[in-house]
């Protein structure tokens, strides 16, 4: 009897705690919104891992929507303007209205015609110049980290030397010899002499991949060299090929910008360096003619704010290291919210 008396009262006990830690317990939602752990869309389940998780990254999805919208101005805008980017539109420094949205330049010609056209070409340069830069130090880090030997002794010297190979400089001589340099010189030189980093970093990572056990099952089963490096290497260098094209294309378009800026560009073309060179020569700041300025300095801005948050996210996504250390951070702080210890961690 005692034994039953006991066994009763301990259960219910049991139920009261059990009743108690429940009520006191946070629920699914309220941990997965204290931790920052959002649900996943259904239509992100059809994508690989890794793109499923920079579609739910809300830095690198902004910084997408910005550079399309940069885009798809670049592309329509000039369909939604009736007047020519090199011809006199309007009359010297009118401000924005109805008939000019952002109004004109001292010479008369309509600014928002002119930054459609110029996205057209500072885009296209940044991107250009960004992709062979980041092709170049993919291809040549590669081949260097994997093939070893003399190939990578050859390799390594001519990364050596575009490493001390100033750019700037060099396009500076290069204005010089040809009076003016269009923006597709520079873009060129830009990519010559932008992938020294970028293969530096591929080559150290790719040394340390050639003796894993992937890559040497692939060796013995005989496995040509360039399916190797296709298929078992550079899925791994994929960060690092995309943080070269990122940081490669806004190193181009400020690069490219800033020259033309300082008048060692072609003052014919049109481009957003160009639009900030003649607003400097008209004497825009002066006469108070703020709309000359603004609109390819925010075109600009906006560009590499949008290009860093894409190199933010992919970092936050392929570094195990900085993915670990914010999911701690989270972790410490709800413990901490809760009263409990975080020194586990």
């Amino acid at each position: 009897m005692t034994e039953i008396t006991q066994s009763s009262s301990y259960s219910l006990t049991d139920r009261l705690d059990a009743a108690a830690i429940a009520s006191a317990a946070p629920s699914q939602a309220q941990l997965m919104k204290e931790l920052h752990v959002k649900r996943r869309p259904g239509w992100t389940s059809r994508l690989p891992p890794g793109l499923a998780a920079f579609a739910t990254n809300p830095k690198g999805m902004t910084g997408v929507v910005i550079l399309l919208a940069l885009i798809l101005f670049s592309i329509f805008g000039p369909m939604l303007s009736d007047y020519n980017p090199n011809r006199r539109a309007g009359g010297p420094h009118v401000m924005p209205s109805q008939e000019h949205v952002l109004g004109t330049t001292r010479m008369g010609k309509d600014v928002f015609t002119q930054l459609a056209y110029g996205g057209r070409i500072s885009l296209t340069v940044g991107f250009g110049a960004g992709l062979t830069a980041a092709l170049i130090g993919l291809a040549i880090g590669i081949s260097a980290g994997y093939f070893g030997g003399r190939v990578d002794d050859i390799l390594t010297f001519f990364v050596n030397v575009v490493l001390v190979l100033p750019g700037l400089p060099l396009i500076i001589v290069i204005a010089t010899m040809v009076e003016t340099a269009s923006p597709w010189v520079i873009g060129a030189v830009l990519a010559a002499t932008g992938w020294g980093w970028s293969a530096r970093t591929i080559r150290t990572q790719t040394l340390s991949l050639r003796t894993r056990e992937f890559v040497l099952s692939a060796e013995l089963m005989g496995e040509k060299k360039w399916r190797i490096i296709l298929v078992e290497i550079f899925p791994n260098m994929l960060s690092f090929f995309m943080s070269g094209l990122v940081l490669g294309t806004i190193a181009a378009i400020l690069a490219e910008a800033a020259l033309e800026f300082i008048g060692l560009g072609d003052p014919n073309a049109i481009t957003w360096g160009t639009m900030l060179f003649w607003a400097q020569n008209n004497l825009a700041l002066q006469s108070n003619a703020w709309w000359e300025i603004w609109p390819p300095c925010i075109a600009i801005m906006l560009t590499g704010a949008a290009l860093v948050m894409v190199n933010f996210s992919v970092d936050e996504i392929t570094n195990p290291q900085l993915r670990a250390s914010r999911k701690i951070g989270l972790i410490r702080k709800f413990l901490s919210s809760r009263g409990r210890s975080a020194d586990v961690f």
